[in-house]
């Protein structure tokens, strides 16, 4: 009988071969693939381009796609850099991108793109020109600038004209050898709205934080030292601060030409010549800050005789009109509050006023009353008592008199400060209330110092 291929015992023997073939290639590539996807020189993301300081890095973002993440390895990068598409750069521990003092380091002109973890260094030192560790330009809408190390800038981050922005976790340190009038600021935002500025740490540059004609925006737990002014408003709506801190500035806070601003939670500990000061600011709610140890700056004392003008003011309110002032606590400064130009109807309660050497400068003919529905302020130094036992002094706080005023005007008279004339004019005051001028008055003094721990 004829036979065919099919009916001859091992037939099939060639295509098990090429099936068991197949099944140890997979098994192969099985083994080998999980070492190749996680190689060091594979980046598991698609669209991610590895760079080193020999490559021309302005070519690879040139030639990168939108989305596209540019990793740095560690090294130092002669760059200035321009991002016009929505990318993500950022570095190993040491990559540093330096402009060699020329210009701005990185450009942001695209929506979206992230600068993250890089060293960034030696910017231009020409203010016309805002030279610029990072300089985002209008059009760059939803940038993200996080940790990075800012060195040797003019202006650290310049925002300009861009929203919905976060600024986070980055150290900016400017350029000191300059003199203050002539650095740029840490953090520099114009017209720029819904942004927020989070954790950031800044020195010696001219301001921390800078926010002209910005609205709607939120500066969080920054931490600023040693510049003419930690954060500076001007002409900026509907913004918080909160939880913010400021040492060995000019000035902690200074608040100028807004409305609507939430001060909260806030500290300045040895500034000098303003902790917080408020100039045209108006509808807007200062509470739970801590403002210590503000004390004029150099030649601020003279023999023991304090420089008219010179004095370290821990809350200073000029025109300023229908704010909310409560939960503070003022300390062991040259002046606890200086109010003055006309500033009237600020509703000022339940702060704790201590151990200010003046603990008010207010010179008006207007009266003013500190206390809202029976509770006024703690004031270290009241004399009063409290014989019912609720916890609100008998008799009103006055801070000042007539000759307090006149001491103000006469800088020169306090030297008759201990005489007995001054005495005796202090004590006819007492003695007939009605030769007392017009002033500050709190007519419920608290006698506990509530929550005064944080000093």
């Amino acid at each position: 009988m004829g036979t065919n291929g099919r009916d001859m015992p091992g037939a099939g023997g060639g295509e098990h071969r090429r099936s068991r073939f197949t099944l140890a290639r997979w098994c192969l590539l099985c083994i080998l693939l999980p070492g190749l996807w996680f190689s060091p020189l594979t980046d598991v993301r698609a669209g991610t381009r590895v760079v080193g300081p020999a490559d021309n890095i302005q070519q690879v973002l040139d030639s990168a796609r939108t989305g596209d993440h540019i990793h740095f390895r560690t090294g130092v990068y002669s760059v200035h850099l321009r991002i016009d598409k929505q990318l993500t750069l950022e570095g190993e521990p040491g990559a540093v991108l330096d402009a060699g003092g020329k210009g701005n380091v990185v450009t942001v002109q695209a929506t979206g793109v992230v600068v993250r973890d890089l060293d960034i260094r030696h910017s231009g030192t020409d203010l016309t020109a805002m030279d610029a560790g990072i300089f985002v330009a209008g059009r760059a809408q939803g940038v993200r600038i996080e940790h990075n190390h800012l060195d040797a800038v003019l202006f650290g981050i310049w925002l300009d004209g861009c929203n919905g922005a976060v600024i986070r976790g980055n150290h900016i340190h400017g350029l000191s050898a300059l003199r203050l009038q002539d650095r740029g600021n840490g953090i520099h935002l114009h017209n720029v709205n819904h942004t927020k500025i989070e954790g950031n740490e800044v020195w010696e540059t001219r301001d921390g934080i800078y926010i002209e004609t910005s609205n709607h925006n939120t500066l969080r737990h920054n931490r600023m030292r040693t510049l003419r002014y930690g954060i500076h408003y001007m002409y900026s709506n509907h913004n918080e601060v909160i939880g913010n801190q400021t040492h060995n500035t000019h000035t902690g806070y200074a608040l100028m030409m807004s409305d609507h601003l939430l001060i909260r939670n806030n500290r300045s500990s040895d500034d000098h010549n303003y902790g917080v000061l408020m100039n045209y600011i108006n509808y807007s709610t200062l509470t739970g800050n801590v403002i210590t140890g503000v004390h004029a700056g150099s030649g601020g004392d003279t023999g023991g005789m304090v420089v008219a003008g010179a004095e370290g003011r821990g809350l200073f309110i000029y025109d300023s009109q229908a704010n909310e002032i409560h939960g503070n606590v003022v300390a062991s400064s040259d002046i606890g509050v200086y109010l003055t130009a006309g500033s009237a109807g600020n509703r000022i309660y339940d702060n704790r006023f201590l151990n200010n050497r003046t603990q008010v400068k207010y010179i008006s003919t207007r009266k003013q009353e500190w206390s809202l529905k029976g509770r006024g302020n703690y004031w270290s130094d009241y004399l009063g008592w409290d014989l019912n036992g609720d916890g609100i002094g008998d008799r009103p706080y006055l801070p000042n008199d007539g000759v307090d005023r006149m001491l103000w005007q006469f800088p020169l008279a306090k030297w008759l400060m201990y005489s007995p004339a001054i005495e005796v004019l202090h004590w006819v005051q007492r003695q007939f209330p009605l030769l007392r001028p017009q002033g500050v008055q709190d007519s419920h003094p608290l006698m506990n110092p509530v929550n005064d721990q944080a000093v």
